[in-house]
């Protein structure tokens, strides 16, 4: 679903701007804001299987001064921005649909049973997840540039 990254080549640039005392404590900051981000996303995404959330990974790059943060699961989109009618922006389909159920239950005639949908209403937990590892992220780094 997306990729989001903490750190960046003008974080190393004012890294050598200011000495190698503060990259220690850069990198810190990038990991916990890696971390944090991957723990709300997780407690934010809604529980089905549980596949969305153990999806959600964490990557520290080998400086330490980049984390990537990743959403693995194919219909992490759909779960974030919803779908048909309920879809954000009025971006979805606009007419009910149907599909097998994929639990393979039969209707009262013995027929595979049709579920038929409007859509779902969007869940965010990426988003909410990304603002408040970004505000976390600027804070501790305001706190290092005092």
């Amino acid at each position: 679903m997306g990729i989001t990254r903490f750190g960046s080549r003008q974080l190393s640039r004012a890294i050598d701007k200011w000495g190698d005392n503060i990259i220690a404590d850069v990198k810190r900051i990038v990991v916990e804001t890696a971390e944090l981000l991957k723990t709300e996303a997780v407690a934010r995404a809604p529980h089905d299987t549980g596949d969305l959330k153990r999806s959600i990974e964490v990557i520290i790059l080998g400086d330490g001064l980049t984390a990537i943060v990743t959403v693995g699961a194919h219909y992490a989109i759909y779960i974030e921005f919803g779908t048909g009618i309920y879809a954000v922006r009025g971006n979805g389909r606009k007419t009910p649909w149907g599909y097998l159920d994929p639990k393979g239950r039969l209707d009262e005639n013995g027929q595979p049973l049709w579920i038929w949908t409007k859509g779902m209403r969007a869940q965010p937990f990426w988003f909410p997840a990304i603002d408040i590892a970004r505000d976390y992220f600027k804070r501790e780094m305001r706190k290092l540039g005092r």
